[in-house]
């Protein structure tokens, strides 16, 4: 009569081996094999544990027999397949990677599973697998954006300066507006978070019209000075900076980092900063929007505030957005600004190396 292999675990490997067997992301054949060694560790037959697992004796007797000889890594590890090597499936892999990178269906501007199995004359499963082992998406993009200011340096070094090194007696505030905030009351009540559910919103709403946040985000205290306003103009701009004016210490000189709004530049605007010297001017590289810390806030603000929420009017909306301004300014933090002019300039050229490099799409 044939006697399994009796098998010892060391702490290590029971460890391992209980990680695999309960993990969410394990591939489900490492799963089968290390519930296979746990229960062989136990003692249990072959034949109990293939009818615990519902597999065959003679797969409970082969994981069994490489865990003895090989230990973790021969569970870890497929064997080598005999046979010849699978040459007509290596050449429809190739087929699928060139046409996914270099071809495109005659409608559409990529291909799916389906559209390229189907031109191809291969299983989608076979798509689907070279795809994953190649790390391919067509259907997902990553958004770029490139900076063509002819004065591009010059503003980096100019704005990255004054965070990296202020200036002393003044105060550098990071300026930008969040335009259009729109008062979105959903026409349907929202199921809550539940255990296994998620939170749900109705994708249809009614709109109750748009409110514009002016802010200015205090780089050395991390505090705002807000102002919400029906309109986008350079006469709310102008009020805004004179609230500015009234809200920071007189003797204090003022940096303004702003980004290339025509509103920032209208004559009226530089009539009363001439007025007022202790305002100082930075402009952003245009398409540079990421030099702008407020725009971290603004981002803070939409996730955690406005994305999941309901509206009934504008009124509401400027009372939940200040609610959340309050909250801030009681829990400041400063901002640390760590990226250098030299860093960011590294990868702003890799990046247009590459895309030199690089047909049109």
């Amino acid at each position: 009569m044939r006697v399994a292999i009796a098998l010892e675990l060391t702490p290590a490997e029971q460890t391992t081996l209980e990680k695999w067997s309960k993990g969410r992301s394990t591939p489900q054949r490492l799963v089968l094999r290390a519930k296979i060694v746990l229960l062989a560790a136990q003692g249990v037959l072959n034949r109990d544990i293939a009818l615990s697992l519902k597999v065959t004796r003679k797969t409970v007797g082969q994981w069994r027999a490489r865990f003895a000889q090989q230990r973790l890594p021969g569970i870890a590890q497929d064997a080598p397949r005999g046979g010849r090597p699978a040459t007509k499936r290596d050449e429809a892999a190739e087929r699928i990677v060139h046409a996914t990178l270099h071809t495109k269906p005659e409608v559409g501007t990529h291909w799916s599973v389906r559209s390229l199995a189907h031109h191809l004359k291969v299983s989608p499963a076979m798509v689907h697998r070279v795809w994953r082992s190649q790390q391919l998406q067509p259907h997902r993009t990553k958004y770029f954006k490139l900076s063509n200011d002819p004065q591009f340096v010059e503003k980096l070094i100019d704005v990255v300066g004054l965070y990296l090194s202020p200036p002393e007696h003044a105060l550098v505030l990071s300026c930008d507006e969040k335009s259009q905030i729109q008062a979105l009351e959903r026409r349907q009540k929202s199921l809550p978070l539940y255990p296994g559910r998620l939170k749900t919103l109705t994708h249809d709403y009614t709109r109750h019209g748009t409110t514009t946040l002016f802010a200015a985000l205090e780089m050395a205290e991390g505090k705002l000075i807000t102002q919400c306003m029906p309109r986008h103009r350079h006469q709310e701009w102008l009020k805004f900076l004179k609230k500015i004016d009234a809200e920071t210490p007189a003797d204090l000189d003022l940096h303004l980092i702003v980004d290339n709004y025509a509103t920032h530049k209208h004559a009226k605007v530089q009539r009363w900063l001439k007025r007022h010297p202790r305002f100082h001017m930075h402009f952003t590289p245009t398409s540079s929007s990421w030099l702008n810390a407020v725009e971290r806030w603004f981002r803070e603000l939409t996730q955690k505030c406005l994305k999941q929420n309901s509206f009934r009017n504008v009124d509401s909306l400027i009372e939940t957005i200040q609610k959340f301004i309050v909250h801030h300014n009681d829990h400041p933090k400063s901002i640390t600004w760590t990226a250098t002019v030299d860093k960011i300039l590294d990868k702003v050229e890799r990046a247009r190396a590459v895309l030199n490099k690089t047909p049109s799409a």
